[in-house]
């Protein structure tokens, strides 16, 4: 992006805008095949090249750490654990009984999928 904006600024236009859209329900498609998971992580990180004009050669990992932003699988985890906690405390008590179900610690699983719970042990 050749624009006059800072640095700051394009941050910002970016952390409101595109990132939530980009996150919208993340709780439930964020335990999804990670080919499709890869693909946002793909969109993010050539949006945040585009944003800091950095060359080829600088790492995902560097931009992610010096724009101090979580890569999608962290900001999944995060994201379902905030309303992991939230079901939790919630005043609703059918909302709260919700999280409380007794599910099985090691259910047969026929397929290799994540759930949604997986993310709480990242």
């Amino acid at each position: 992006m050749r624009s006059n904006l800072s640095l700051n600024n394009k941050l910002l236009i970016y952390k409101q805008i595109i990132c939530p859209a980009m996150t919208y329900g993340i709780q439930i498609w964020g335990t999804s095949k990670n080919s499709n998971v890869n693909k946002f992580q793909a969109f993010q990180s050539i949006n945040l090249r585009l944003l800091t004009n950095s060359p080829w050669y600088v790492s995902n990992r560097s931009l992610h750490k010096d724009l101090k932003l979580p890569t999608i699988s962290e900001l999944a985890s995060n994201h379902y654990k905030k309303f992991h906690t939230n079901t939790i405390n919630h005043s609703n008590p059918l909302i709260s009984n919700l999280s409380s179900l007794s599910l099985p610690d090691n259910p047969i699983r026929r397929l290799k999928r994540k759930w949604p719970r997986d993310l709480l042990n990242t």
